[in-house]
C-alpha cells in the first residue's frame, strides 16, 4: 500500500469523532510514523495546502485507512499502538492515535470504519478547508454546501459538502462567530451524528 505522510499529530476531541488530515511530501511513511515525525514547520504546510488530495484526508477515508474496512483491516494499515476501543458488539466506538492529543479520531459501527473527526488547524480537510477558516471561505472553496443551524450551538452552523462519489460526506462546524471549530469525513448516518458516539 502506498503511505502518505502526516503532517499533524492524531488525536481526538472526546465523543466520536475528530480526525486530521495534513499535506504530502516526498516521503512515505505510515500516517503513524509521519505523526510522531511531524515538526511545526511541516504542520504550518499541511494547515496552508488548500488542494484536494494533497495530504492524508480524503473523502474515502485518511492515508491507507478507508471507510468501511474492518477493525482487524484498519489496524493493520495503521501499523501503530491506538487507544480506545471498537464496540464487539457493534455499537459506535472511537479510535485515537497513542500519545497524541485527541484532535484526531476514527469511529466504528457495526465493526466498520464509518468516520474520522479533526479538531486542530493543523489538518486540513479534502479541498482545503481547515478549522479556524471562515464559513465564507469554506463555502467559496467547496460551492455547493448545504448549511443548517447548529443543533446544539447558539448562532453556529453545520456546513454538509457531498464528496465526489455520493457515498460520503465532509460536515464542517462553526463556532458562534463563523469560523469553523472542527470538521469530520464519513460515510451516513454516521457522519451526521452531531454528537459523535454519544
Amino acid at each position: 500500500m502506498r503511505r502518505l505522510p502526516l503532517l499533524a499529530a492524531l488525536a481526538l476531541a472526546g465523543g466520536c469523532g475528530q480526525a486530521p488530515a495534513p499535506a504530502e511530501s516526498a516521503s512515505h511513511e505510515s500516517p503513524r510514523a509521519a505523526a510522531s515525525a511531524a515538526t511545526p514547520a511541516a504542520v504550518a504546510s499541511a494547515a496552508t495546502s488548500p488542494a484536494a488530495g494533497t495530504g492524508l484526508a480524503r473523502y474515502d477515508g485518511y492515508g491507507d485507512l478507508r471507510l468501511g474496512m474492518d477493525e482487524a483491516a484498519f489496524r493493520a494499515a495503521w501499523q501503530g499502538a491506538l487507544d480506545g476501543r471498537v464496540d464487539p458488539a457493534g455499537g459506535c466506538g472511537v479510535l485515537w492515535p497513542r500519545g497524541a492529543a485527541r484532535d484526531v479520531g476514527f469511529m466504528f459501527e457495526q465493526g466498520r470504519f464509518v468516520r474520522y473527526d479533526v479538531a486542530t488547524a493543523k489538518v486540513a480537510a479534502p479541498g482545503g478547508g481547515a478549522v479556524g477558516m471562515a464559513a465564507a471561505r469554506v463555502r467559496a472553496l467547496y460551492g455547493r454546501v448545504e448549511a443548517e443551524p447548529h443543533k446544539y450551538e447558539a448562532g453556529a452552523s453545520t456546513l454538509r459538502v457531498a464528496a465526489p462519489d455520493g457515498r460520503g460526506a465532509l460536515v464542517f462546524e462553526t463556532d458562534a462567530q463563523g469560523r469553523i471549530a472542527r470538521w469530520r469525513v464519513g460515510l451516513p448516518p454516521a457522519v451526521d451524528y452531531v454528537e459523535g458516539c454519544g
